[in-house]
């Protein structure tokens, strides 16, 4: 497998404890998709009774919300994010509206 060694912001805690990349509030997937192309909504969240072993800490690899500030070519420049539940959907609560 190759490495690859980009810059991207962090999830700094993610509050959907039911998805499998959840493990002690914090997200451990390689990277996650943030949006459908207007809600901030987290689409990698997988809600399942089993969660991931991985160690590593998110990062935040795509964002599809063109409205939000923090979205620079589809890329999120943000330092950090947080993803809290919002009407029980996974959601980046870093979205700031142009």
């Amino acid at each position: 497998m190759k490495t690859v060694t980009i810059e991207m912001p962090e999830v700094g805690q993610c509050a959907a404890t039911e998805c499998a990349y959840n493990r002690e509030r914090m997200c451990h997937a390689r990277a996650i998709t943030v949006g459908d192309g207007t809600q901030p909504m987290c689409d990698t969240a997988y809600m399942a009774g089993m969660h991931t072993r991985a160690s590593m800490i998110a990062g935040v690899g795509a964002c599809k919300v063109a409205p939000c500030r923090h979205n620079n070519d589809l890329e999120c420049q943000a330092d950090l994010i947080e993803v809290a539940l919002s009407g029980g959907d996974p959601t980046c609560m870093t979205f700031e509206k142009r």
